[in-house]
């Protein structure tokens, strides 16, 4: 089978939440089919991993253009500012160009904001005649993502993201109008679209796994002289960067009255000023890029998700989950993940319950080492990719 697979990010190295799941779809995809990949790259210097996908692709077409100037051009079109971002004339001709001289089977369009490429070609016109399949992962709902954006921002940025929710959310219901099949990463984005639009059709969700070899836990030799904390996580996206602020300025010197040398660690790429600018709270270490994120998940006592702002399913909880750690998470993070209250995780959402919560686990290495025993098998039980990303074999089928 041939397949078209279109994607927002290119999906390599696999190193933050959408790229992880794009790349195993390509590379559970790759076993018995011919991937035809078009994709964007976030910065130029992203096109040394183009070799890394030729492994799993026929054909990797990939191409950097300027996110801003993609807006300021399409913006007039009346498209949601997602669309309008991520459209590129010379990508739609090589979408087209594929779709004319091969032999395509299945369209597969990852993140809502690539479906404009379809729209765009002549071949989803002709889609009836030619039984080419168009099949969108939407992955979360982003046009709720939007309105939270505008829950937690000030005004005009609240109204922006308010518009913007609105404009994408018709434009996630035209896709699945007119799209053969589409997919959520969780439960709960397909209720809460049905929610939103009732008529939804031909509509699932493929849950995400992880690479329990991987992450798989270490056994610490010696304990440490303090607790430490953890957060991972990519720290130039809005939705993680509140989250550990909020931590910081208000749950952290909660935590610290009672255990006054806890230690917390913001790990992963791309810190903001502002969250550098937590590291001047006592006891805040801000890493930056990381070589390897398993050393922090192997050297923390509990790792906190203290996101306010979420969707779909946190790869930080399952990746924290098979290393057999302790969590203490909001509900938002942890919604679309299978999970058992006080069981395997801990659920918590004002400030002092969060507190209270990591300090009891802190004061309590049997309850730490329970709760991440049973967080490893729930994760080794529910979140295998191949399991998982059968469904989408069947979808292609």
């Amino acid at each position: 089978m041939n397949i078209l697979f279109i994607a927002h990010r290119i999906p390599y190295p696999p190193n933050k939440g959408d790229k992880i799941r794009s790349f195993n779809e390509i590379k559970f995809l790759s076993q018995g089919h011919d991937i035809y990949l078009g994709t964007i790259l976030d910065q130029p210097s992203d096109e040394q991993y183009v070799l890394g996908l030729k492994e799993y692709c026929k054909e990797v077409h990939a191409v950097y253009f300027n996110k801003r100037v993609a807006l300021l051009k399409n913006i007039l079109k009346g498209k949601p500012f997602s669309v309008c971002s991520f459209y590129h004339t010379p990508l739609q001709k090589y979408i087209d160009k594929v779709l004319a001289e091969n032999n395509i089977d299945v369209v597969i369009c990852f993140c809502s904001s690539v479906a404009e490429y379809v729209f765009k070609t002549p071949a989803f016109l002709k889609k009836e005649q030619n039984g080419i399949k168009f099949i969108l992962d939407y992955v979360d709902l982003d046009s709720d993502k939007w309105g939270q954006y505008a829950t937690y921002s000030r005004f005009p940025l609240s109204w922006v993201y308010a518009f913007e929710r609105r404009r994408l959310l018709q434009y996630e219901i035209k896709i699945n109008q007119l799209f053969h099949h589409s997919f959520f990463v969780s439960k709960r984005e397909v209720d809460m679209f049905k929610g939103r639009y009732p008529d939804a059709k031909n509509l699932a969700y493929i849950s995400n796994g992880v690479d329990f070899e991987y992450f798989s836990p270490k056994k610490r030799s010696v304990k440490n002289d303090k607790p430490i904390l953890i957060f991972t996580g990519v720290m130039d996206y809005f939705a993680n960067e509140d989250g550990v602020a909020w931590f910081c300025n208000h749950v952290f010197e909660k935590i610290k009255e009672k255990i006054p040398n806890t230690q917390f660690y913001i790990v992963g790429n791309n810190p903001t000023e502002a969250v550098k600018n937590l590291s001047k709270i006592e006891g805040v270490h801000v890493t930056g890029y990381v070589d390897d994120i398993r050393e922090f998940y192997w050297m923390a006592d509990i790792c906190v998700i203290p996101l306010r702002i979420a969707r779909g399913l946190q790869n930080k909880v399952l990746e924290a989950m098979a290393t057999g750690n302790a969590i203490v998470a909001t509900s938002n993070a942890s919604d679309g993940v299978i999970v058992h209250e006080d069981m395997d995780i801990i659920i918590a959402d004002d400030e002092d319950h969060f507190a209270r919560a990591v300090v009891a686990l802190l004061e309590d290495e049997a309850k730490r080492i329970a709760l991440g025993e049973k967080a490893k098998e729930n994760v080794y039980r529910h979140y295998s990719w191949d399991a998982n990303l059968a469904k989408l074999g069947a979808l292609i089928s």
